[in-house]
């Protein structure tokens, strides 16, 4: 029986510590929910009752799971409408992400190098700014005759107050606005190792600027898009505080409907749900586009 060398015992253990922490951080925490989800709510601390009291009534509690919280997210509407729009909200959030910052990480590419660190800290720069500070930063620009208004008076457009807050366009003009870093970030760092050459030797078999960035530059920058998007876009659905406060009524997102049940309602099981349901249909379309992208690479 032969013994692994220390150096493949170090190498195991490399490889093993990401998994420890993946399921002490997230497996650990998505069952604990799961159980919440599959209980019924209690006039208690926990405020819920579980079926499942340990592993010798394991049997007994799979035949007797309650399906009925999950039931009623699919009854009500006031649930899967909210997942609907935060879903949009969402995507749109990261179309308008992706349009405003590939150009910005093109350009921080293409520049000299002795200035792209500059231009990469200001573009993290906003994080040394507490995130709420930011959102209430944005308030006193949307409310009426708040600084937007006021600069447009400035400029000569006189009339009513454009009356942006609490608004949709102030929810997505607040989540493009805090989430862009998190797009610029991979796609400056898959565009900076771009190989100028293939450009160059794209011009010379007489392609126009447009052409080589079409065929060329855009499919190269692939990844950093993908990477860029599923930042942007898996936080963005669950968002809370953007919409709490630049939102109106009609802005409510599947993050503060969770809030609202976990916190006002006390329904711990319901919310607990809401987020099973809601990390399923973020987790499933990544793991099956990883799955398409693995097939690919073995098939090329």
């Amino acid at each position: 029986m032969s013994v692994a060398s220390p150096a493949k015992r170090l190498g195991r253990l490399v490889v093993a510590v990401p998994y420890l922490w993946l399921a002490l951080f997230f497996l650990v925490p998505f069952v604990i929910v799961l159980r919440m989800a599959f209980s019924q709510a209690a006039t208690a601390l926990p405020p819920y009752a579980p079926h499942w009291e340990g592993f010798a009534q394991l049997g007994e509690f799979v035949s007797q799971l309650d399906f009925a919280n999950f039931r009623l997210l699919g009854d009500d509407a006031l649930y899967w409408e909210s997942y609907l729009y935060s879903l949009r909200i969402a995507a749109l959030t990261t179309v308008f992400a992706l349009a405003i910052g590939y150009p910005l990480a093109y350009a921080m590419a293409s520049a000299p190098p002795h200035w792209r660190g500059l231009l990469l800290v200001f573009v993290i720069l906003p994080f040394w700014t507490s995130f709420l500070i930011r959102v209430y930063a944005w308030i006193g620009i949307l409310r009426p005759e708040g600084l937007l208004d006021a600069g447009l008076s400035l400029l000569g457009f006189e009339g009513e107050p454009l009356r942006l807050l609490n608004t949709e366009t102030a929810v997505l003009l607040g989540m493009v606005y805090s989430y862009l870093p998190f797009m610029v970030l991979p796609l400056f760092a898959t565009l900076e190792k771009l190989d100028r050459g293939l450009l160059e030797a794209a011009a010379d078999l007489g392609a126009t600027p447009f052409k080589a960035f079409l065929t060329v530059t855009l499919p190269l920058s692939l990844p950093g898009i993908l990477a860029g998007s599923a930042l942007v876009f898996i936080p963005a659905v669950g968002e809370f505080v953007i919409p709490d406060l630049l939102g109106g009524p009609d802005t409510v997102m599947i993050g503060k409907v969770l809030w609202n049940e976990f916190f006002s309602n006390r329904d711990w099981p319901l919310a607990s749900a809401v987020a099973v349901v809601l990390l399923v249909v973020l987790v499933l379309p990544l793991v099956l586009l990883q799955r398409a992208r693995l097939r690919r690479e073995m098939a090329a």
